[in-house]
């Protein structure tokens, strides 16, 4: 049976022995269906970087480990796949590992089984807890780099963080949410997917503090564990806005903010003020329409570049850079989307 790749690629990409993959593309059977899938899926991931495979230079593997929900981790990717030829000449290849939530065992094994197989980085969006951060100290013990996207697990050995601020992303969207309500009465709803994403911490806490100082007469009421996913969110949402009939306004950590709105739809309640993050597909289509006021946006594309450009010094590949600094925030609304923003 014919393929477009070296057995020793598909190999690699995938993680497994040539003699597994050989199984695998000849139809010899004795493979788990997952085993056949991973091999399917390296494959697929050699299409999309094939302007990669064939330059000749210096090649870094490295594998993308993200708990986020479908409509991020599709962002990651593009984002760096889309980055991979500027780097010639040395060559990125990337091995993706996503899921949208599940028990924290299920992310620690992902991670040992890199650390077993070896690579030459990981990227890392993972919740803050003491498993996540032990098995990072037993990739940092096998000469693996880390590098937190997004969030960051501080008190582990991760060789650097790449993302905002988001202390300073949540004071600026309380900034935002206390000019554009004004002196209309009304509550705000804080939703974060998770508790145990310090990203989503941080900016609730900036949030928080901003609007203490600011604005002390708003109340605040949050919800949590929505996992940015559309049924979860929909069924917290729904149930803060039948407890507290004064919520006018949102401003999401997290995601899940078609749902969010849907829940105000039903109820027959308006949302004066929507501060949402990251031009995904659905906040972008969200945007366009003007049911969100904002997106607090970062470009991935050059966090990517940093990610890359963090691993490759790593490993000698670069010179040594001074301090680095956090990602821009940009206030992004319906009338100054970036031409990058995906379709929606």
């Amino acid at each position: 049976m014919g393929h477009p790749y070296p057995l020793r690629e598909i190999a690699w990409q995938a993680g497994l022995s040539e003699a597994t993959v050989d199984r695998v593309l000849n139809g010899r059977g004795g493979v788990r269906g997952s085993t056949a899938a991973e091999v399917h899926r390296a494959i697929a991931e050699l299409d999309r970087q094939r302007t990669q495979v064939r330059l000749v230079g210096r090649t870094f593997m490295i594998d993308i480990v993200m708990q986020s929900p479908d409509r991020f981790s599709t962002a990651v990717r593009a984002a760096l796949e889309a980055e991979l030829p500027s780097l010639h000449p040395a060559v990125v290849r990337s091995r993706f590992h996503f899921r949208e939530t599940g028990p924290v065992d299920g992310l620690v094994a992902t991670l040992d089984r890199i650390a077993r197989r070896g690579t030459q980085g990981v990227i890392l969006k993972a919740p803050d807890v003491p498993e996540v951060t032990a098995a990072v100290g037993r990739l940092v013990a096998a000469g693996i780099p880390v590098v937190t996207l997004v969030t960051d697990l501080p008190a582990s050995g991760r060789l650097a963080y790449v993302g905002i601020d988001n202390r300073a992303a949540g004071a600026t969207a309380a900034y935002l949410m206390g000019q554009w309500l004004g002196d209309r009465p009304g509550n705000v709803l804080t939703s974060l997917s998770s508790g145990f994403f310090r990203n989503e911490e941080e900016r609730e806490m900036g949030f928080r503090g901003a609007m203490r100082a600011l604005y002390p007469g708003r109340t605040l009421v949050e919800i949590t564990e929505g996992q940015g996913l559309d049924e979860t969110q929909y069924r917290l949402v729904h149930a803060a806005l039948e407890r507290d009939p004064e919520i006018r306004a949102v401003y999401s950590m997290g995601g899940g903010n078609a749902a969010t709105l849907a829940a105000f739809e039903a109820l027959g309640r308006e949302c004066a003020v929507f501060i949402a993050h990251d031009l995904d597909h659905e906040n972008t289509g969200l945007l366009r329409d003007h049911r969100l006021s904002a997106v607090l946006h970062h470009d991935l594309r050059q966090d990517m570049r940093h990610v890359c450009g963090t691993v490759m010094r790593a490993h000698g590949a670069l010179p040594a850079a001074g301090p680095a600094l956090p990602s821009a925030i940009q206030v992004v609304t319906p009338y100054n989307m970036p031409p990058e923003a995906p379709a929606g």
